[in-house]
């Protein structure tokens, strides 16, 4: 590639921030840590976050034509074929949850901006919300096997709106004091050190998988390694900086929002409805009423709508495109005359609305609907990063035989030890995640189902991967490819 036609590194940095950040990370983290969050972003940054976006550039770097993603690194490293099949497998059957929580993410943010309150959130029944939801995702179901490249590109602008909205926040937040005679803040003690140090218990790090949740991602970031000016110097550079930026913004934000929602008194329906509730106060502060709350609520809708589709269609054609007889059955790769993954969607549609329904059999409310689908995210997303740092694992014990333009470690022995840190501490996190967020003594059996869907989600999820190439196998044996 010319100098020329190269990217800026400054530019890279920007590409990442917007692949990776999101307002809601800052909402869902302080709903669970409160002002402690603000010690925790520093430590997730510094401790994991930055050294997974420079695993990944290494990777991107050393396999630049390689279309498959993680999937694709795995098997260059390893040579087993199967190995990279539980790779894709894994990528896209993570998507199922995600995919179950976007119809009610889409229905809040209508709720608030046609009725301009969170009473979706909070009045509606789990039996209304899962017939609901089960309808949206049966349209985006069906309109993704369509093709929804409108769609996509209304969800890129509103992607890039939600991003204007967050960082907005933040300045409104800061101004609000200096706008607002006698404004006090929702919690005290805001000047103290004291108020952001964390307590270091079983409950703290049953938290972890949040934050891991909301700096994943970075995967995405890979195709733009090579396309940098001189990489070796600049990509670090560029992730280094999308790091502090995405620190500040949840500095700042977490701080923001504990000057509008006490920490030590977090409502229990903030996941659902902090984001709108928290532009609605700023509205008012600045005497526009709910028009922020709107604008944000309307990019929302837009942007979940667009998720949903595109997160129905992507992962599967990434699974299934190139997928492997030896692994993946004839049935499952069939085609329609149109070309459309038929059973592929099919099998979507099942495990998502299995997903959907479940939370009838032992969740009693919406709001504790919206933390324990946000939890079961943080607990079965990450485990899609695990194969990146098993691949960068792989790679470095083969240093010789690979070469790339950008190298995070020079010495193989601690590059090992950087990605084995990594490997074991996402893994961690998402064990740890397991724990319901909710007190044993308050509702047992909200707390039981949890803790149970919690663990038994992801371990099916898993094994639907390790029985499909059984079912290959005997279609070969009986002359079916």
């Amino acid at each position: 590639m010319e100098e020329n036609k190269r990217i800026k590194w400054f530019t890279v940095s920007m590409i990442a921030f917007s692949m990776v950040w999101g307002f809601g990370n800052v909402v869902n983290n302080y709903a669970q840590q409160g002002t402690s969050v603000v010690t925790s972003w520093i430590l997730i940054m510094v401790l994991y976050f930055i050294p997974y976006a420079l695993i990944v550039g290494q990777l991107g770097s050393t396999f630049k034509d390689s279309s498959g993603g993680v999937s694709s690194w795995v098997k260059e490293t390893t040579g087993k074929k199967r190995l990279a099949y539980y790779a894709a497998w894994t990528y896209w059957v993570v998507h199922i949850t995600y995919l179950a929580q976007k119809p009610q993410s889409v229905l809040i943010a209508l709720g608030w901006v046609f009725r301009g309150n969170g009473n979706v959130a909070t009045n509606m029944s789990v039996q209304t919300v899962a017939i609901i939801s089960l309808v949206i995702f049966l349209i985006f179901l069906f309109l993704s096997t369509k093709g929804l490249n409108t769609l996509k590109f209304i969800g890129s602008l509103a992607g890039t709106a939600m991003l204007v909205m967050s960082i907005l926040f933040i300045i409104l937040a800061v101004a609000v004091p200096f706008i607002t005679p006698g404004f006090e803040a929702a919690t005290p003690d805001l000047t103290s050190a004291s108020t952001y140090i964390p307590d270091f218990n079983l409950g703290y790090f049953a938290t972890i998988s949040m934050l891991v949740f909301a700096v994943g991602g970075a995967e995405k970031i890979s195709p733009y390694v090579n396309a940098i000016d001189r990489p070796a110097r600049n990509f670090p550079k560029a992730m280094i900086f999308m790091a502090l930026m995405i620190a500040i913004s949840a500095i700042l934000g977490s701080v923001a929002m504990a000057m509008l929602f006490d920490s030590n008194n977090i409502p229990d329906d903030l996941m659902a409805n902090g984001a709108y509730s928290a532009f609605q106060i700023l509205g008012n502060y600045f005497g526009v009423g709910n028009l922020f709350m709107i604008i944000y609520g309307l990019a929302n809708a837009a942007g979940q709508s667009a998720a949903l589709a595109f997160s129905i269609d992507a992962p599967l054609k990434i699974l299934l495109n190139d997928a492997d007889p030896e692994f993946v059955p004839r049935w499952l790769r069939k085609r329609n005359a149109k070309g459309t993954l038929v059973n592929g969607y099919l099998l979507t549609g099942v495990l998502v609305i299995i997903i959907i329904i479940l939370p009838i059999f032992g969740i009693e409310n919406m709001s504790e609907l919206v933390k324990w689908l946000t939890n079961l995210n943080s607990v079965v997303m990450p485990m899609r990063y695990v194969w990146v740092f098993f691949a960068y694992m792989m790679l470095v014990k083969q240093a010789k035989k690979f070469n790339s333009e950008y190298k995070f470690i020079k010495n193989p022995k601690i590059a090992f030890v950087v990605g084995l840190w990594c490997f074991l501490f996402t893994a961690l996190a998402c064990i740890l995640g397991m724990i319901p967020k909710i007190e044993y003594a308050a509702n047992p059996g909200s707390w039981m189902f949890q803790l149970a869907s919690n663990i038994i989600t992801p371990f099916v999820l898993i094994a639907l991967g390790m029985i499909l190439p059984m079912i290959a196998k005997r279609e070969r044996a009986k002359g079916i490819e």
